[in-house]
């Protein structure tokens, strides 16, 4: 039995694309069933393209963020999904989304944690003038950034680079480090109870 995997982005969906390209010949047991954003994501387009079921569960300006947690939680229920994955996905999930779903939702993280998190980890990294930075896999917990380290690999800091030419090297290790952690979180003799 297959592993159903939600994903949720916010913007261009470059690791989606890239986890629905490699997924179906990685041997992992396991299929992105629907992918969800907080706004109308261009992102989505590698979803639609691929016939996956897409939903949009907006958090308005000064909107009820707790009210925004359980509508986005019953969405995610309804594809009954084993896993949710974090990729480029910029809001903070309330603590009662988080407990409803935890230990099983991962987030991707473009630094090597617990150093630079946040949103603008890259950006961090280089105004800090560090000559590594890394990407992360963790579980999500109710803080920033703070969940157990699933993987983590480090990513060295050139001479010259722009938060842009940074960003797209970490990116290669995010999606190798996503794909590893899947492999290892869904097992093929693994049966799921739930």
């Amino acid at each position: 039995m297959s592993s159903r995997i939600v994903v949720l982005i916010s913007g261009s969906g470059t690791n989606l694309e890239a986890l629905l390209s490699s997924l179906p010949e990685s041997g992992i047991p396991a299929e992105v069933v629907a992918v969800g954003a907080d706004q109308e994501a261009a992102g989505l387009e590698h979803a639609r393209a691929r016939g996956i079921e897409t939903f949009v569960v907006p958090l308005v300006q000064g909107g009820d963020r707790e009210a925004w947690g359980q509508q986005l939680g019953e969405m995610i229920a309804d594809f009954e999904p084993h896993l949710i994955v974090l990729s480029g996905f910029m809001k903070l999930l309330p603590e009662a989304f988080v407990s409803r779903f935890s230990p099983r939702i991962i987030n991707t993280h473009p630094s090597y944690l617990p150093e630079f998190p946040g949103a603008h980890a890259v950006r961090d990294a280089l105004a800090a003038g560090a000559n590594d930075t890394g990407a992360s896999v963790i579980v999500v917990d109710d803080g920033v950034d703070t969940g157990e380290i699933l993987a983590q690999e480090r990513v060295a800091i050139r001479p010259g680079d722009t938060e842009d030419t940074l960003h797209s090297r970490i990116k290669i290790v995010e999606r190798q480090l996503l794909l590893d952690v899947l492999r290892t979180l869904i097992t093929p003799t693994k049966e799921h109870h739930d």
